[in-house]
């Protein structure tokens, strides 16, 4: 490696980038979809290879057919980010949990201007040494407020949280 005034140079390594104002990230997911809306198919993919031409379909969003579907994947990413986020608040206030878990449940009614994601309740049960309930559920609420994914949403966001 080449040495330059000002030590090592740094090479740029993954979807992480600088701009004026500080770092940002890109990821990327890929659909493609083949057909009519009821009879059609579809796979979405991602980079790192979690999703691989994973399917999906009319019958798998609006029947409960096996496979997987926008919403659960929604509902999927809000858990993890969620959980992340708890771990990260709980942080702050010196605590490192054993465990968090949390499901959150979408729910995708129909309404007067089409399908919509209305609300997402987040149920966690947490175990944190030393941790009082206060501090928990303190914790608890900042993430659900501060976690990105639940700044995307335009959806009511209700949480039970339990202290196990």
């Amino acid at each position: 490696m080449r040495r330059r005034r000002g030590g090592p140079r740094k090479v740029k390594s993954g979807p992480t980038f600088r701009r004026r104002g500080g770092i940002f990230i890109q990821r990327t997911a890929n659909a493609r979809w083949i057909g009519g809306l009821k009879d059609g198919r579809g796979t979405v993919s991602t980079p790192s290879g979690v999703l691989a031409n994973t399917a999906y379909s009319f019958t798998t969003r609006f029947e409960n057919a096996k496979g997987t579907n926008p919403e659960e994947l929604v509902a999927a990413a809000h858990a993890g980010c969620f959980s992340m986020a708890l771990s990260g608040e709980l942080g702050k206030l010196g605590f490192t949990p054993d465990s968090i878990e949390t499901k959150a449940t979408l729910s995708f009614d129909r309404t007067d201007a089409g399908w919509t994601i209305t609300t997402i309740h987040l149920d966690v049960a947490a175990k944190v040494p030393r941790a009082d309930r206060a501090a928990f559920e303190k914790a608890a609420e900042t993430a659900k407020k501060g976690c990105p994914i639940s700044r995307l949403l335009n959806a009511t966001i209700t949480m039970s949280a339990r202290l196990v």
